[in-house]
């Protein structure tokens, strides 16, 4: 092993290829081509290694919420580091864990008190299913360890989390996975299969598959339902009227544990702390992780009832799960200092204010023959791209691969848009900016869609 060596701006692409594992991406993409380095953000924009700018069209990966460049979430890091840089809670307690973990019970509803801190949202999920399953065992329900969730969504990548997830391709390299996770189906009001001229209807159909689903596996099975308050994966899908409503209803009358996995959905991406409140339904647990630091430090939590937390709080019984990095110092200063900015800059308040204008401008790209739906809530948006408008025709497996991949990705990008092109589900572009994102943004954005939009059409 030699010394470490420095790495030229010019080499850097190469060095990637050569020693970086990308996340969730085709390596061989970059065979012959550079890979896209990413150097600097300020803002709602941020800058490649050639000094290139790009509009982050999706706040990192849903994560940036109050922008690129807050200097004082540095400085909150480092003046943390300095003091503390690490200690587990791990029987232990240190004063930004315990401040943040303060924070987020205020913030959450009803009786969400107990905060479990992890590094990120997936592991967030597998808390989540880990102590629903032992919260059943020590009251006296043991069989209850069935998980349901919904088609197409995404829960995370650890093999708990991963069987939740309902995304059929994700999921085979790596199966057998963890027994007793079952799907129905999701909120898609654009393809639904019944009552679809009817939102509340459609909406009261797809909570009661949840309670069939109940009924079919047995109630003394079932330990949770896990659900996001706008399904991400698939491209945005929001709860039809009353839909969380009687799912509550629903998971009441079974016993069965209602968990909001809100780690894209919190923090202020529907304009509320916690989406849940959005769409005014309280869960037995909160999963969260993205937009709690706005990114500039990772960490996750599960927000617990005070009624699940109570049997752990008894004689022996100890929730045997935990995280090296769970509840970092680091990480729990930079949260609560990005938390202070959400107060103290109104960011929540601002995207209520603003969504519908967001709403609005991407409604525009509907005039074109590609776009079949436009769908989302406060600044979370999916553009669904359809061959027919009339009869909502979807896109072949090689044509999205030669349409979304070949084509619509690198010129969004080509063209100063960072964003996602997803074909998990229906082909979608997904839109998620930062939460400082004003009329300029929204305008900036369907100006890139539509010039790229448009010509992808002559190409179908």
């Amino acid at each position: 092993m030699g010394n470490p060596i420095a790495v030229s701006s010019k080499d850097l692409s190469q060095t990637a290829y050569d020693h970086l594992w990308m996340h969730f991406t085709r390596m061989s993409s970059y065979d012959n081509a550079p890979v896209p380095t990413i150097v600097r953000g300020e803002g709602t924009y941020i800058y490649d290694d050639k000094g290139k700018r790009y509009l982050d069209g999706l706040a990192g990966l849903f994560v940036v919420q109050a922008g690129h460049g807050r200097a004082e979430l540095a400085e909150a890091a480092a003046k943390q580091a300095q003091e503390l840089a690490f200690f587990p809670v791990w029987s232990y307690a240190h004063p930004k864990a315990i401040e943040l973990a303060e924070r987020l019970a205020h913030y959450a509803p009803g009786d969400l008190n107990k905060v479990f801190f992890t590094t990120g949202g997936g592991e967030a999920v597998e808390t989540a299913w880990k102590l629903a399953k032992q919260y059943h065992k020590l009251t006296g329900n043991p069989g209850k360890y069935k998980v349901i969730s919904r088609a197409v969504a995404y829960h995370g990548t650890p093999q708990g989390a991963l069987s939740i997830t309902g995304l059929p391709a994700l999921k085979a390299p790596f199966e057998p996975l963890v027994p007793g996770a079952h799907k129905v189906p999701n909120t898609n009001f654009y393809r639904a299969p019944i009552h679809g001229d009817d939102p509340e209807a459609f909406g009261r159909w797809a909570a009661d598959q949840i309670e069939q689903q109940i009924l079919f596996e047995g109630p003394d099975t079932v330990a949770a339902v896990f659900l996001e308050p706008v399904q991400n994966a698939g491209g945005c899908f929001p709860p039809p009227p009353g839909y969380f409503r009687r799912v509550r209803e629903i998971c009441d009358r079974y016993g069965v544990l209602l968990v909001s996995d809100e780690v894209i959905c919190a923090f202020g991406r529907l304009g509320t702390m916690f989406a849940c409140d959005k769409f005014g339904y309280v869960p037995d647990i909160i999963t969260c992780a993205k937009g709690m630091t706005s990114g500039y430090s990772p960490i996750g939590a599960a927000v617990i009832s005070d009624r699940i937390a109570e049997p752990f709080f008894k004689g022996k019984n100890t929730f045997l799960h935990g995280y090296t990095f769970g509840g970092h110092p680091v990480s729990a200063a930079v949260a609560l200092a990005n938390l202070d900015i959400f107060e103290r800059e109104g960011l929540n308040r601002h995207v209520l204010d603003h969504e519908a204008a967001f709403r609005a401008t991407l409604e525009k790209l509907r005039d074109l023959p590609i776009v079949g739906d436009v769908r989302g809530d406060g600044f979370f948006y999916g553009i669904e791209l359809v061959k027919d408008k009339t009869t909502k025709e979807s896109f072949t497996p090689e044509e999205c691969e030669r349409l979304l991949y070949g084509f619509v990705s690198r010129e969004l990008f080509e063209a100063g848009l960072y964003c996602r092109a997803d074909d998990r589900g229906d082909p979608v572009v997904q839109l998620a900016p930062p939460l400082v994102s004003d009329q300029g943004t929204f305008d900036e954005i369907e100006q890139i869609l539509r010039g790229v939009l448009a010509e992808a059409w002559t190409r179908v």
